[in-house]
């Protein structure tokens, strides 16, 4: 009976029926996909939302030099232009540091000192060069004529999540905001705190948001912090309130450090109107570098031991001949240390290459340093927004060289040992 009763039980749904439901939840689920999957790639395809950072290095930057020029011709005139701003930016520099007039240096010496031209803004006539430029200065060089140490203690790299909250809802990056693009160009270099900046572009908007800073789980923050080079993170927060439309605002200000989001100082601030907003920001971070220097001073912004997986190197585990009084105070001895022996068959050559922003040095000096033989590459002459220098250390001759860029798809110029590249 049984046997019997079964065709009749599976008599109630046909094959074709079955076949036709499999395809619908199929579908249903393609279609599913592709929207999470266009949710996605317009999450980080958005291009309105990235601010690069500026320079994050240790050297003395000076910023909004005014230059107007005229020449033979506007290359010339470019030229007479950054030789004033290199001048004019050592004067600004000088009476910062010193609080008087300084000595002037010729033009000579300040090639020397200066590493980067930061170009804010350039306008060019057959005859005449108008731009506002910064300059930026190397800090052991200048350091000696300031009278400033060129030698300055940082902490380990820190990344930096700026969560800015705006009528209740938190953001990071889903959209740009005058915290963020402050944050961004904040002249970090001369501060104690070693920031790992972001641009807010790309897979930023995924990995760094308003809800990983409430994650506690080590592993995921050390995933994160891996992918930036970063030992911890560093969590400032900008609540801002409107009194009215157009009224006076009330910035709310914290600055908090880590996994566990550790509170390290608050403060408030006021404007009397939102067009007070991008300078409250500005005080707003330089404020907040306050508080986190004064905590690594005081021992309290200190690297969770849990997000750190190599062991550290302790004094005790390096060899007794690198080792000496110096080492002991903080400083290596490194008259002890055998001089480096030159490769066999490697030499250096010179490598312009365009540079209108930060990343792409970074993305050229990657590009060139993975070229096969390329035994370093890195840029000696920094200039923002105009031609930038690197130096290229090569197993072979430099036709040798100029094939292998060529290879990678640059277009390359010869002139002597000097090669200028572009894509």
């Amino acid at each position: 009976m049984i046997s019997a009763a079964l065709p009749r039980f599976r008599s109630g749904f046909p094959r074709s029926a079955l076949r036709r439901d499999w395809r619908l939840f199929a579908l249903a689920g393609l279609l599913i996909a592709l929207l999470v999957t266009g949710i996605v790639q317009g999450q980080i395809a958005r291009g309105d939302r990235g601010i690069t950072p500026i320079n994050s290095s240790g050297d003395f930057l000076t910023s909004g030099i005014k230059i107007d020029v005229t020449a033979k011709n506007a290359e010339e005139a470019r030229e007479l232009g950054w030789r004033e701003a290199q001048r004019k930016g050592w004067a600004q520099l000088y009476r910062k540091t010193n609080g008087s007039d300084g000595p002037a240096l010729g033009d000579s010496v300040l090639d020397g000192i200066v590493t980067a031209i930061v170009v804010e803004k350039e306008e060019f006539g057959p005859r005449r060069y108008v731009a506002t430029l910064g300059v930026q200065f190397d800090r052991v060089r200048a350091g000696q004529i300031l009278g400033v140490s060129g030698r300055t203690l940082r902490s380990p790299p820190l990344l930096v999540i700026p969560v800015y909250s705006i009528a209740g809802v938190p953001q990071v990056f889903e959209r740009r905001s005058e915290w963020q693009r402050a944050w961004a160009e904040y002249n970090t270099g001369q501060s104690a705190i070693d920031y790992v900046r972001t641009a807010g572009t790309g897979a930023d908007t995924l990995l760094i948001n308003a809800g990983q800073v409430g994650r506690r789980g080590r592993v995921w923050w050390r995933v994160i912090l891996d992918q930036y080079g970063a030992a911890d993170v560093l969590i400032p927060t900008a609540r801002i309130e409107y009194s009215y439309p157009g009224g006076p605002i009330t910035g709310h200000f914290a600055a908090r450090f880590g996994p566990d989001d550790e509170l390290l100082g608050t403060f408030t601030m006021t404007g009397p109107s939102t067009r007070a907003l991008p300078d409250m920001m500005e005080k707003a971070v330089a404020r907040m570098d306050r508080i986190y220097t004064d905590a690594l001073a005081a021992g309290t912004l200190r690297t969770d031991r849990y997000l750190v997986l190599e062991k550290p190197v302790e004094a005790e585990d390096l060899p007794e001949e690198t080792i000496g009084d110096d080492a002991l105070a903080g400083e290596a001895d490194v008259s002890v240390l055998p001089p480096a022996t030159p490769q066999p068959g490697v030499a250096s050559f010179t490598v312009q290459y365009a540079s209108p922003d930060v990343e792409s040095v970074s993305a050229t000096e990657r590009a060139v340093g993975a070229v096969p033989g390329v035994q370093s590459a890195s840029t000696t002459s920094l200039a923002l927004g105009g031609t930038s220098v690197m130096r290229v250390s090569f197993r072979g001759d430099i036709a040798a060289l100029k094939a292998a860029l060529e290879a990678r798809g640059y277009e390359v110029q010869q002139g002597g040992n000097t090669l200028r590249i572009n894509r």
